[in-house]
Formats: C-alpha cells, structure tokens, sequence
C-alpha cells in the first residue's frame, strides 16, 4: 500500500536519528532540502528545550552536516540524477537528413554531499533509463523528457526511478 506522509513520520526519525540517547542527527542534502526546523518537530524529535547541553538542531545548505567522506557513506555518492530535459530525433528536409538535438544533465554528489551538475549526452543514461532505446538507430520519430535517479544501496543493490514529463 501507499505510504502516506503521517506513516513516513516515523520512517524519517529512524533515519534522522540512529543514536536515540545521542540525539546524533544524520542528514543527507536530499533529506535537509526537504525538512524545515518545523518538520524536524514534526517527526517526533524532542523540543529544544528537551535536547542534551550543547545539542542545537541545524541544517546546512549544499553538503552534510557531518563527514560522510567514509566508504560507509559510498550510497550517497552512487545517487545520479539525470534530467532529459529534451531529446528529440526526427527526418527532415527532402533528403531526410536524421536531425537529433538533446539536453541532458547529469547531477551527482561530491565526498562530503556536494551536490553538482554537469553536462551529459544520450549514451550516458544507464540501461535502466526508457524512452531513447531507439536512439541512433536510423532515424524514428523520437521526442523524449524525464527525470531518471538511479542508485547502489549500502549493500550494493541497484535502484532506480523514473519520471517521464
């Protein structure tokens, strides 16, 4: 069944918080861009005036908050973003000369969760990827967009999602 957002509550607080007599927050830039401190309260952490002495709840922008430069945090580093924004392939003129253009974007994560883009091309979208199966291939009609994330687990299981727009 679907996971509502009341039931990912108490999902996010085992992540945030492995350590419950710590207090040690894990936060990831995927996790911290979506949280606020009100959401933090939300999930069920204490309030600030129930947190240890020298405890304060923060988050950073653009990388962790802790070091994650260790190969335990490799699942971090294995996350790619891919955004298609546009592919397109078509026949054109009376020669039908095979016109293909595309714009597609690689997002990955540095060693301490530095988040960054770079440019890539229609060869680099992992197998897993559908839409331009066809691309290069004579010249069918294609236009394609989407947003693919693929992923290696802590134990090293591939993931991926996909969202076609």
């Amino acid at each position: 069944h679907p996971v509502t957002p009341s039931e990912n509550r108490g999902i996010l607080y085992d992540i945030l918080f492995t350590d419950r007599d710590r207090l040690r927050p894990l936060l990831t830039p995927a996790t911290s861009s979506l949280l606020s401190e009100n959401a933090i309260f939300n999930l069920g952490a204490p309030k600030l005036s129930q947190l240890p002495e020298g405890f304060a709840l923060h988050l950073v922008q653009d990388r962790a908050d802790i070091d994650i430069s260790g190969p335990e945090f490799n699942f971090v580093r294995s996350i790619r973003v891919y955004d298609v924004r546009y592919a397109r392939q078509h026949e054109s003129g009376r020669d039908g000369d095979c016109n293909r253009s595309a714009t597609i974007y690689l997002g990955t994560y540095g060693t301490q969760g530095d988040f960054s883009w770079a440019r890539s091309a229609p060869g680099a979208l992992p197998a897993a990827h559908v839409g331009l199966e066809r691309w290069g291939s004579n010249c069918p009609s294609i236009y394609h967009r989407s947003v693919f994330v693929d992923w290696r687990d802590y134990e090293g299981n591939y993931g991926f999602e996909q969202v076609n727009y």
